[in-house]
């Protein structure tokens, strides 16, 4: 095996803690024992000129689906030959809704799903701006979602914005309050467990019982335990694998619901997760960290071509 000598691999975050610095150092650790010239730090970002070259060979991504300027910041270091985790580019053209029928070509079960036009007009845009848009058929909508319903972002994550509503009359309170959001209807999946999948590398999968109605810092601990059924357990991890695969992500989350022992795909656009040692708790903090930096330091090791999107064009048939 050939390794690439003098390779940085380098982490971009925000607020968390504890997650970026236990991965550096693990990584850090295992070039330490293989004696790689291989070497993990934060990123360093200063303002940004056309010519700029990168001093990391790789790059986890953590935080720029909330700062634009570091979403720019890594397309552009993807254009200077640096391998970012995930893909800046593509990510930055993902939309919820979209995976969906991704999902659908993948053989993946998924619940039923309507994309809404705008409650608010967006910024710079009139009425003559909608021309082309018809009125929704509610009636229609309703009949094929049935109730409850979820109201959530297309684009957007952490649960903001997201609403469950029982009747029509809540649904038109909740669709009132999204503002100029790009929003989709969703079929309420009424489960009888739920799980959430550490995908890495599109290879390795860890199935950790989730539980979506506790508070946030909670549902980790609220399912402790929960293992599931080898079958469903199989089906998730085909199917976690196959979508993360299909749309290219290397580090993602894939939520599952199970009803009447079906696994359904719930959100799976999750590219930067929650990794908190805090909320995720200690076993699968621990299998996060050493999966990623295992992962991370072959990518430093084996540079790849880079690679536009997953394999989601040839799924549905629009490759030649």
């Amino acid at each position: 095996m050939t390794l690439v000598a003098n390779r940085r691999i380098g982490v971009l975050f925000g607020m968390e803690d504890t997650f970026p610095w236990a991965l550096m150092n693990e990584i850090n650790e295992l070039a330490k024992k293989s004696g790689d010239a291989i070497e993990s730090g934060p990123v360093k970002i200063s303002h940004l000129a056309q010519e700029q070259s990168f001093e990391d060979a790789v790059i986890l991504d953590r935080i720029s689906h909330e700062v634009p300027f570091y979403r720019t910041f890594l397309k552009c270091a993807v254009a200077r030959g640096v391998e970012v985790v995930n893909n800046p580019i593509w990510w930055s053209a993902d939309d919820k809704f979209f995976d969906n029928v991704v999902a659908l070509a993948a053989g993946v079960a998924v619940p039923k799903t309507v994309l809404l036009p705008h409650k608010e007009r967006p910024p710079n845009t009139t009425e003559r701006s909608f021309r082309n848009l018809d009125m929704v058929d509610w009636d229609r909508v309703f009949s094929h979602l049935g109730f409850p319903v979820f109201l959530k972002p297309a684009h957007g994550g952490g649960w903001k914005d997201v609403y469950k509503c029982d009747t029509p009359e809540e649904f038109f309170l909740a669709y009132d309050k999204t503002r100029d959001l790009e929003m989709m209807a969703q079929e309420a999946i009424e489960f009888t467990d739920y799980y959430r999948c550490y995908v890495v590398g599109r290879k390795s999968v860890r199935i950790m019982g989730y539980a979506p109605k506790e508070p946030h810092h909670l549902r980790y601990e609220a399912a402790r335990g929960r293992i599931a059924p080898p079958a469903i357990a199989e089906r998730m991890t085909a199917g976690a694998l196959a979508l993360c695969e299909a749309l290219g992500y290397d580090l993602n989350t894939v939520e599952f619901a199970v009803r009447d022992e079906i696994p359904y795909a719930i959100d799976f656009m999750n590219c930067a997760p929650d990794a908190d040692v805090a909320s995720v708790g200690e076993e699968n903090f621990r299998w996060i960290v050493r999966t990623m930096a295992e992962y991370l330091v072959d990518r430093a090791r084996h540079p790849r071509a880079f690679e536009s999107t997953g394999t989601w064009p040839s799924l549905l048939g629009l490759t030649r």
